[in-house]
């Protein structure tokens, strides 16, 4: 079977090919780390065996679970925050017809996302859309008391129950949480809710290989066996030497631009389906690599749309980026060309073409452009976006992530940036335990 490939020959004019192989040692080292359980952050290193380590009975079980949602909904309401959603809305849309809301003969449930924002509005126009309508939740967080997630929650909760009564309701809500401790396992053991287990050992942006990514993803519709399928072949990829890993071969050449003064990667696809792939690897990287005051900025585009808007920036800015270009072999689908008598358009030259050929052509011409231009390109090929495909793409950006965290001397599996805004807004909301950091930060206002 055809495979995930990484080239990286569009770099070698920035960082020459033998500063890249000076790194192998480091790299190694990195790898060796991430391995034997002995850098830092080591107890949330549960993710990196899931593909080979996942139980044939959990995978039933989620299964079985989504099963009995697609049966009973009409929507199921993902409620989660970072990589309690991103992980399933990338897989999701990424193999989604482009118009699935509009699809009127569905075989599975819409599903939409909350408890990733605290706009009023957004949860005003979810509540109205789910009247009358037969839908379900699942919940996505280790502790239950994530303010946005359970905000959400709370109002959903209520709303179902409204329309349903209390038992029925029950039945439509899945709690994915910790095994034992925590207010969503209790609410859960009280309200007798089907439950799923985040691993201790897993934080939030590795959990896709997880129930947190593989339940909404088999709602949908999806093969998750196939997704672990692909996980697993790039779990055994990454375990090889630096010249038949990808993953290792990323994770150098990525800092090799950063020490020679790259600051901003900017992941770029030509497939819009990749969209929250994108967003899902922003978080991956800005999250485990933003520390220390290190690492690269991780910024994402949708070309050739963004060509019109953020290209000439691209091609003529100040050169501190490079670019990773995610491309798709094949299309799943043929379009061609047609010919039209008048010509006004001047497209007949295209006649009897397929528009991926068009888009090929657009990404290679936009890669010599951008070379020239002096910004160093990667290139990640998928030969087809499908789920197993999709395995290996998740799994390849988590390995390189954590040895490409190690090679910077942080740990990639921490967040303490992350809890800053927090206190600050639970002292402004005078929560309560927080009486002392409310009056102080009052002050400053």
């Amino acid at each position: 079977m055809k495979q995930l490939e990484i080239n990286l020959t569009k770099v070698y004019d920035f960082v020459p090919q033998s500063e890249i192989e000076a790194l192998i040692p480091s790299c190694k080292q990195a790898m060796d780390l991430l391995n034997s359980g002995r850098g830092k952050g080591s107890d949330f290193l549960g993710w990196l065996h899931l593909p080979s380590a996942t139980d044939e009975k959990l995978i039933t079980d989620i299964q079985k679970t989504a099963a009995r949602l697609r049966e009973n909904c009409e929507v199921v309401v993902v409620a989660g925050i970072g990589g309690s959603y991103l992980g399933a809305k990338a897989v999701i849309d990424a193999l989604n017809n482009s118009f699935d809301w509009l699809d009127t003969k569905r075989q599975n449930p819409v599903v939409v996302y909350a408890g990733h924002n605290i706009s009023e509005d957004y949860l005003f126009e979810l509540s109205r859309l789910l009247e009358g309508k037969r839908f379900g939740i699942i919940n996505i967080s280790k502790s239950g008391t994530t303010t946005e997630t359970a905000l959400a929650f709370r109002l959903l909760r209520t709303q179902l129950e409204n329309q349903l009564g209390k038992e029925a309701a029950r039945q439509n809500i899945v709690a994915v949480t910790d095994a034992s401790k925590g207010a969503l396992r209790q609410l859960a053991q009280q309200e007798g809710y089907k439950t799923f287990v985040i691993p201790d050992s897993v934080g939030g942006r590795y959990s896709v290989l997880t129930p947190v990514g593989l339940l909404p993803i088999a709602v949908a519709g999806y093969d998750i066996r196939q997704l672990l399928a692909g996980a697993l072949a790039m779990e055994k990829r990454s375990e090889t030497a630096f010249e038949q890993n990808p993953a290792a071969q990323y994770a150098a050449t990525r800092n090799a631009l950063y020490q020679q003064g790259k600051k901003i990667e900017i992941l770029a696809n030509y497939h819009p389906k990749l969209h929250f792939v994108a967003e899902w690897w922003k978080q991956l990287y800005g999250e485990s690599e933003g520390k220390e005051h290190k690492g690269l900025f991780p910024a994402a585009v949708d070309l050739t749309t963004d060509l019109h808007s953020m290209g000439q920036w691209i091609q003529e800015g100040e050169r501190s980026i490079f670019e990773t270009v995610i491309s798709i072999a094949s299309p799943n689908q043929e379009v061609v060309i047609p010919t039209d008598t008048d010509n006004l358009d001047g497209l007949n030259y295209l006649a009897g073409k397929g528009v991926d050929q068009v888009n090929k052509m657009a990404e290679l011409g936009t890669q010599i452009a951008h070379v020239d231009g002096e910004v160093p390109n990667i290139k990640i090929e998928l030969p087809a976006l499908n789920e197993y495909h999709l395995g290996e793409l998740l799994y390849f950006f988590e390995k390189a992530c954590g040895i490409s965290g190690y090679m910077l001397g942080i740990n990639p599996f921490d967040q303490p940036g992350v809890e800053a805004y927090k206190k600050n807004m639970f002292a402004l909301l005078q929560k309560p335990g927080y009486e002392a950091e409310s009056a102080a930060i009052r002050s400053r206002l």
